[in-house]
Formats: C-alpha cells, sequence, structure tokens
C-alpha cells in the first residue's frame, strides 16, 4: 500500500506540470496546429543558433568553456519559442463520458481465499475498489460487476460476491462478459484475479477468439509470485496401465520455497509402498525427481502420493496427489521365432517364466522340417510354424526373431509381419546370431522398413566372436528397460560390473527416429547394441548380440541383473500393443471437474476398424448408482467413438465397454476414473503474472499490480474501443513549457553571476 500511495503522489505531481494525464500522451500523436510548413520551424531554428554562434564569435577571446554553454542555452530556449509559435497540440482518442460501459470480472475462485496479513486477497480487491477507484470509473462509464469462478454470476454489488468455486475458468469468464455486454457499447474489461486457471479454458485458439472482439482486457494481479514456506507435488505422471509384476516409472516434479529437503512417501490406498528422501535444489523454484514403484498385483490400484509438511506450511492440501494405474489380469502374449537352439534362447525364456503377466509362445527349429514348441495355450497353437494368418499373428503383442533367416518365411508372412508392426501396433525384436540381421538376410525383407537401422548387405562374418561391455547412453540412463537400480549412480555401477559379452554383432547406419539405450565397447570402438524406434502404431527393437547370458553365468546366483533386464525388456516390447477393443479417457483423475470424456477403438481380428458397432458403456460409481450410455462413432470410418459422462459425485468409477457388431460380441474393455473434489483451487495458488500480462498484452490490455491500482481510472478512458471523440489539447500552455523557459533564461543568467563575466 505504500508504493501505492508513492505511485498516487507521483502521478499528481505529473499531472500538475502536464496538465493531462500520462495515458494521453501515452496514446495520443504529436503535431503541430498552425499549419505553418515544418520546414520553416527548422530553417527559423537554424538561424537563430547561427546569430547566436555569430554574437559568441565576436567574444570568442573570453574562451570557449564561457561561451558555449551560454550558447546552448540560448538556442534552446529560442527553438523552444519558435516551437510553440507553431502551437503543438496532442491528438488523442477518448471514450464518451457516460456513454460506454465498462466491465469489472472479479475472480471468486477458492483460490482468491489465500491471503497475507490476514486479509483475503478477495477482500483485497474490494477494499481497493472502494477505495475511489471504482468511484472514478463510475464518472466515466456505467460499470457492470461479474463474479466468476467455474461459472459467471453478474452482481449488484461488491457485497453479493458468491462463495469461493472449486475451479477458476478465466476464459469462459471473459467469454461470457464480452458476449452480455448491454445496449451500450463495451469500452474494457477489467480483471481481478491470481492467475491460477486450471479450467484449461484459456487456450491460443480461445485468447484469439477473446482478442477479436476488440475489447482491451486489462488485468490487476493478486497474491505474490512465490508462495514461502510451501511444498507443492507440482506434477505426477505415471502410466495409466502396467502388467501386473512390472515396475511403474513415476515422474514427479515438486515446487519448493523455504525447504531444502522433502520426505516423500506413496501409498497405494492405506499400504505405503515407497518412500524416500529427496534434496531439493537451491538454483530452481522445482525439483524433478523419478521413482520406481511396484504395480502390484492385478486390479485398480490408487497411488497417493504425499509430501510430509515443513515447519510453518499453511497449505497442506498441495502436498498431496492421487493417480489411478490400472493392471489388468489379461496376459499379454509374446511370440519368440528361433532358427537354431542355443543358449540364450534357453536363459531367456527362464527369464520370463515366472512373470504371470507374461506368455513367451516360441518355436525353435531343430531340424530343417522340424519344430519344437514350448509355451503354448492348446496343440493347434504354432502347429505350422509362423503364422500365416493375420487373426492369428496379431494375437500376440509382440513378436521376437532370434537367430533365423529371412528365407524361412514366405513373402505373405514378411508382409503380415511388417503389418504386425505398422497396423497392428505390435512391436518385433530382433536378436542377433548366426542367421540373425544382416546374416539372415533380413536387409531385403519387408521387416527392413521399420527397423531402426539401415541393414547392410549380407555378410557372415557381421556377427563374431570379440568380447565388449554393455554401456549405458544417456537414453539408456532415463529409460526403464535397462534399470536394474532405481538410483541412476548405482545403476550405471551395475552395468559397468556385469560381465563381458562374448560376441555383438555390428549394425548399419542409424535411422533418423533411433534411440540408442545401450552400446557394446569393445577393441573396435563403440557400437549401438540395444536400438529402438517407433514405426506407424508400433515399434521395432534390435540387440545386437546374442551373450546376455553371461550376465547370468558369471554373477552370483542371488543376482538378478539378467532376469530384472530381460523381464522388463519383454513388459516394454508387449505392453505397448494395443488391444482390438480399448476405453481410454483423456486422464485417470479429475479433480473439480464432472464431465468425462472416453474415446474407444473397435477393431476386428485383423484390426481393421468396425465402424458400425453397437458400443455401450456400464457406469458404475463409488457412490452414485450405475447408469449406461452409448458411445457415439466418430464419423470418419476408423473405428472411432466418444460420449462424455457427467460424473457428478466424487469417487471411483468403473466403466466398462462392451461392443457388439452384427449381432456378435466384439470384446469389452475395462478403464477407472477417479473424481476428486475441493482439490484444484489449492494447487498453484502463487499469482500467474506471465498469463494475466499474456491476456492483457494480446487484447490490447496493461498489467496493473494491485499497488498502482491508483492510476487504472486515469488511463481506460483513452481506449479505442466503445464510443470515442478525437480530442486536440494543446501544450503550449502546459506548466512545464513556462517552467523549462525560466529555466533556460535563469540558467544564463547564474552562469553569468557565477563568471562575472559576459
Amino acid at each position: 500500500m505504500r508504493s501505492g500511495r508513492r505511485f498516487a503522489y507521483y502521478w499528481t505531481v505529473f499531472e500538475r506540470l502536464f496538465t493531462h494525464p500520462l495515458w494521453a500522451y501515452r496514446t495520443g500523436t504529436f503535431a503541430f496546429a498552425n499549419a505553418w510548413p515544418i520546414g520553416l520551424l527548422v530553417t527559423s531554428i537554424l538561424v537563430g543558433a547561427a546569430l547566436v554562434a555569430w554574437t559568441l564569435w565576436r567574444r570568442r577571446a573570453l574562451g570557449w568553456q564561457l561561451l558555449l554553454p551560454v550558447g546552448v542555452l540560448q538556442t534552446a530556449l529560442i527553438a523552444l519559442i519558435l516551437c510553440l509559435l507553431w502551437r503543438p497540440v496532442l491528438n488523442v482518442e477518448r471514450v464518451r463520458d457516460r456513454e460506454n460501459e465498462l466491465a469489472i470480472a472479479v475472480d471468486a475462485s477458492a483460490s482468491m481465499a489465500y491471503g497475507e496479513g490476514g486479509q483475503s486477497r478477495l477482500q483485497e480487491v474490494a477494499a481497493a475498489l472502494r477505495n475511489d477507484t471504482l468511484q472514478g470509473l463510475e464518472k466515466t462509464f456505467a460499470v457492470r460487476l461479474f463474479g466468476f469462478a467455474q461459472s459467471t454470476t453478474p452482481l449488484d454489488s461488491l457485497e453479493a460476491m458468491p462463495p469461493p468455486g472449486r475451479q477458476t475458468r478465466i476464459g469462459d469468464a471473459l467469454t461470457q462478459v464480452l458476449q452480455s455486454a448491454g445496449s451500450a457499447p463495451l469500452a474494457g474489461v477489467i480483471l481481478f484475479s491470481d492467475g491460477a486457471e486450471n479450467g484449461n479454458t484459456l487456450s491460443e485458439e480461445r485468447l484469439a477468439e477473446i482478442a477479436s472482439y476488440g475489447v482491451p482486457v486489462h488485468t490487476v494481479g493478486l497474491g505474490p509470485e512465490q508462495v514461502t514456506d510451501d511444498l507443492e507435488l507440482e506434477r505426477v505422471e505415471v502410466a495409466s496401465s502396467a502388467p501386473a509384476g512390472s515396475t511403474i516409472d513415476a515422474q514427479i516434479g515438486i515446487r519448493h520455497n523455504g525447504a531444502a529437503q522433502a520426505r516423500l512417501r506413496v501409498y497405494d490406498r492405506d499400504n505405503l509402498v515407497a518412500a524416500r528422501d529427496v534434496k531439493l535444489r537451491t538454483d530452481a523454484a522445482t525439483t524433478q525427481l523419478s521413482l520406481d514403484l511396484p504395480a502390484g498385483q492385478a486390479g485398480t490400484h490408487e497411488l497417493r502420493f504425499v509430501l510430509d509438511p515443513i515447519e510453518g506450511e499453511r497449505n497442506v492440501i498441495n502436498n498431496t496427489r492421487t493417480r489411478v494405474v490400472n493392471v489388468p489380469a489379461t496376459r499379454r502374449n509374446i511370440l519368440y521365432v528361433e532358427g537354431e537352439p542355443r543358449w540364450e534362447y534357453k536363459f531367456l525364456r527362464r527369464a520370463v517364466d515366472r512373470d504371470r503377466a507374461l506368455r513367451v509362445a516360441s518355436i525353435v527349429r531343430t531340424t530343417p522340417n522340424k519344430h519344437y514348441r514350448q509355451g503354448v495355450n492348446s496343440p493347434d497353437e504354432l502347429v505350422d510354424g509362423f503364422p500365416s494368418d493375420p487373426a492369428e499373428l496379431f494375437g500376440y503383442e509382440a513378436v521376437i526373431i532370434g537367430s533365423y533367416e529371412a528365407a524361412a518365411l514366405r513373402a505373405e508372412q514378411h508382409r503380415l509381419l511388417k503389418e504386425f508392426v505398422d497396423k497392428r501396433g505390435g512391436t518385433v525384436l530382433m536378436l542377433a546370431g548366426r542367421y540373425g540381421l544382416s546374416a539372415g538376410g533380413w536387409q531385403n525383407a519387408a521387416l527392413a522398413q521399420t527397423l531402426p537401422v539401415q541393414l547392410t548387405g549380407r555378410q557372415p562374418a557381421q556377427f563374431v566372436q570379440r568380447p565388449a561391455q554393455a554401456q549405458l547412453t544417456i537414453y539408456g540412463a532415463e529409460s526403464p528397460i535397462p534399470r536394474l537400480d532405481g538410483d541412476a549412480r548405482r545403476n550405471v555401477d551395475r552395468w559397468k560390473n556385469l560381465p563381458q559379452l562374448a560376441d555383438y554383432q555390428s549394425l548399419g547406419r542409424l535411422k533418423p527416429g533411433a534411440i540408442v539405450l545401450l552400446e557394446a565397447n569393445g577393441p573396435q570402438g563403440r557400437s549401438p547394441l540395444l536400438v529402438w524406434q517407433h514405426y506407424g502404431r508400433g515399434a521395432t527393437y534390435v540387440l545386437a548380440t546374442a551373450s546376455t547370458l553371461r550376465w547370468q553365468m558369471r554373477m552370483p546366483s542371488e543376482d538378478q541383473s539378467h532376469e530384472m533386464f530381460w523381464r522388463q525388456l519383454m513388459h516394454a516390447i508387449a505392453s505397448t500393443a494395443p488391444s482390438r477393443v480399448t476405453v481410454n479417457s483423456e486422464r485417470t483423475v479429475y479433480e473439480d471437474e464432472r464431465m468425462v470424456r472416453l474415446e474407444a477403438e473397435v477393431r476386428d481380428e485383423r484390426f481393421e476398424p468396425i465402424s458400425n458397432a453397437t458400443v455401450e458403456l456400464h457406469v458404475a460409481p463409488e457412490r452414485d448408482a450405475a447408469f449406461s450410455q452409448i458411445m457415439q462413432p466418430s464419423g470418419q470410418g476408423d473405428g472411432r467413438y466418444t460420449a462424455t459422462l457427467d460424473a457428478a459425485s466424487a469417487g471411483l468409477y468403473r466403466i466398462e465397454m462392451n461392443a457388439r457388431a452384427e449381432n456378435k460380441e466384439v470384446g469389452s474393455a475395462v478403464t477407472h476414473v477417479l473424481r476428486n473434489d475441493g482439490v484444484a483451487e489449492h494447487f498453484a495458488t502463487y499469482q500467474h503474472r506471465d498469463l494475466l500480462e499474456r491476456i492483457a498484452n494480446a487484447t490490447g490490455g496493461r498489467y496493473w499490480p494491485l499497488s498502482d491500482l491508483d492510476g487504472l481510472a486515469g488511463a481506460i478512458p483513452y481506449s479505442k474501443a466503445g464510443i470515442v471523440e478525437r480530442q486536440t489539447l494543446d501544450l503550449w500552455n502546459l506548466p512545464i513549457v513556462f517552467l523549462t523557459l525560466l529555466a533556460l533564461k535563469l540558467g544564463e543568467w547564474l552562469l553569468r553571476l557565477r563568471w562575472g563575466r559576459l
């Protein structure tokens, strides 16, 4: 408030010296009222300067250190008098008094209940408006008041402000205020808010729509730009689903001020599953960290992330966030094809045999015309070797191809394998071997287009026995696949201590989208070892070694590095493949939002889209009665269906989707959504000045701190919106002009008096 009084004092002094408001000078255009030529003015000033120089030249014996200051003052005096003869004016556009409306929109969300010094932000707004600001605006405008949170309400007075709302929707509020202008034109909008927009209503498109009304929005910022003594879980990102028994990678961001360390706990409902002490950064406002969490058994898991409060922390609601993870009971199916019995195959199967979330169905060629099958569900599965029917191949989520030459598959099977990645969205993992990759002629197969490396010509010598040490790349250090330890440093050390590989295969040039997770560091330098890339709806991986079994054979029996690596790699290649029938929400947790948007996808056994299906949702809320709703097709023939649910009450929602086509059951899928109330407004409670400034700049308004509000009433009338009139303001009779003339002549006289000369 002290800075506000200082601003008011400077504002008063300025208007006394310059007569007109500051905003007239900022928005007006300078001109001369007399029609005399400007060239004549310039010529007159030059002539006057020449006469002064001539008179001083005659007395040059006195020295230029005395003559020059006097000459400058005399020339400036002559120039100023000549300019006044041309009658300088300021052309401005100003709204007509009492012929325009002004809207004042006040944020009445729950975050405005926070405050400092025993006064809430909403109370600060009311005090500021009552302190002559509102009266000053009402002298020029017909003022209309609005209060907004999740909805916008016209107000008769400040006392009619609605109770704190559960959401801030600034974009909706501005749009409604602009659309609800009365019969009089709207000259401007004043927005009082902390800028904590959490309703997703201020996209670039919405802001452009607001700016298109041509009405300036002046924003007034409330609250501190940094909240002291506060911890906040700013960001928690986890996968919406995970296989049973796998590891979930949680990305967490902590906003902090006034703390050097925090304690983070993670609960699965009421069971503690993880805890970590976090050292907070001193050079940044946020600290980012990764946390590995167990996915647990099949079911729905409500993971609750909690920060222990620090001393003096007032807002502890923002210390907790909840995320929902669906762990399906179904197993992921992987097809593994080997061209010869080898140790790598045996140890790979052993690593995942006990994983209940994975099923590896394998074919091993023992003789040219004989195959050995393992892990099949029925006697007919893979009885004819590698599948030739799309429905059979597309029933797997991933395919592993070991030391198996490309010539063993027919052209139709090669086409299906490429479509498995591109259309079905599956993943193919290629392993090195005597008949693998280029040594097996895969550079000429259709699948080569999908691989992350450009395979070179067929050269058996590419796969040779040579030692190499597997090393993490920068991408591998961040990936969950080669994560043998949750701590980044210990993970690097564990990879350094693994036994050397006995072989690796030289790969060709990496493609632009390739990501290298592991490198082989051998006598010939470094070479890509584990590489992957997206292709179409799926992905492909290449592992350029056949000796990872050494990580099991040459380590103590209790060391699980080999099993852990292969389980994580298997889960990675199998978990990304979509099912034939899926249903998903935009997010798993909705905070203070009722409308839940769902999207489903329905495909047949060949993964062709089904666009004429009947897709029904069965919704089971935790607290209310169950209900059903039909999903609508997207209309684009892509097998997608959408629906918007009204989740009225808080709690966990179980949503089951059933799809039928031509009186046949196509499939079903289940997802879960959590609804929370009274949460969103307690996060990011600081002032978002950058957002408020962006609104003002986009609409032609200005951002104002609450402490500088005294100048608002003088600025808004100089708006180009509404009914305006052109005014010509004289500048020749300003007090500052006469004071300047007096100062120039007085300065010359003081110089003469001091030197006693001239």
